[in-house]
């Protein structure tokens, strides 16, 4: 007669995540941390482990094609209109709502699926239209539906349940509406959504180059074991320099602006992906999901955008206020 397992049972049994993303699915993480090979955003690089498609732990050629074909994606929408660009932002924002959603159901928190979508979307679309007080209004409502709709369904665990919808509706949604508020800024709102992706971008490649390049000590070994300060400092100075030669080259700021935009966006990205980290290492899952090969899911990689966009905007409104 099978057993039911509990919670910890269930985790222990799946995938560990990124404290062990490089080692074969169904095997256990090595006990050693530094025995992972390097991974993005700063990783250890101590001799790998059995068979793996490379040092990153991922599958570098269609990481790098996909994260190729996402940004001429995201760039020609910022050329051609910025409200294609909205399109894209809701269409991600809306499938890591589901990913988040299913990765959550796997320890029995079920989030209502109609309000989180539905005010997921009125999230960005008022705060493209309306502003910063649209946005804040939205995301209450959104919280309004997410309760109605759950007791609706009855209360036994509806507690439980309707914390992970309020979860659900701040993270992702809420904190990618600054990006739209970003976007809406008239005259270089496109301009400000790129400096904000770019310095994101740049934060992941500097600690993927010097956390392959240089890793040797990992940064926190009980929730990534991969991510190195090396990596970190990699992030640092690549956000730093990138950040300073693109807000005088985009919006005519000045360059310290982009030095404390780009050191402010490392610290954020990384905290964004170890909190994720955290979160799987939680749930017991490797990914969020497998829509980009090579990457996981969109969470995946919405993880350290997420947390820089708010620094972005505020930061970006101080040092280069909008016409």
């Amino acid at each position: 007669m099978n057993v039911p397992q509990s919670r910890r049972d269930r985790r222990a049994a799946r995938i560990a995540p990124d404290g062990a993303g490089s080692d074969a699915p169904g095997t256990s993480p090595s006990p050693d941390p530094t025995q992972d090979a390097g991974a993005a955003d700063g990783s250890v690089t101590t001799p790998a482990q059995g068979a793996r498609p490379s040092r990153a732990g991922r599958n570098l050629p269609a990481a790098i094609g996909v994260g190729l074909g996402l940004g001429a994606l995201i760039v020609g929408s910022l050329v051609l209109r910025k409200e294609l660009m909205l399109v894209i932002i809701v269409v991600a924002i809306g499938v890591g709502v589901w990913e988040l959603r299913r990765a959550l159901a796997q320890v029995s928190i079920n989030v209502p699926l109609v309000p989180s979508l539905v005010g997921s979307i009125s999230m960005l679309i008022s705060a493209y239209v309306g502003g910063g007080e649209a946005l804040v209004v939205t995301v209450g409502l959104t919280c309004v539906g997410i309760l109605l709709w759950r007791i609706a369904d009855g209360v036994l665990d509806a507690v439980r349940d309707i914390a992970g919808g309020f979860f659900v509706a701040v993270y992702p949604s809420f904190l990618a509406g600054f990006a739209a508020l970003m976007l809406a800024t008239p005259h270089d709102g496109a301009r400000r959504v790129f400096l904000f992706l770019l310095v994101a971008v740049l934060s992941d490649v500097g600690g993927y180059a010097a956390g392959v390049l240089f890793g040797k000590h990992p940064m926190a070994p009980s929730v990534s074991p991969k991510k190195s300060w090396e990596g970190f400092a990699g992030s640092v100075v690549a956000c730093v320099v990138g950040g300073s030669i693109a807000v005088v080259l985009t919006l005519d700021g000045p360059w310290w602006g982009g030095a404390l935009l780009g050191a402010s966006a490392a610290i954020a990205a990384t905290v964004g992906d170890l909190t994720e980290s955290t979160i799987k290492r939680d749930l017991g899952i490797k990914d969020m999901g497998t829509l980009l090969p090579g990457h996981g899911g969109i969470m995946d990689r919405l993880d350290s955008v997420l947390l820089v966009a708010p620094l972005a905007w505020a930061l970006l409104a101080w040092v280069v206020p909008p016409a």
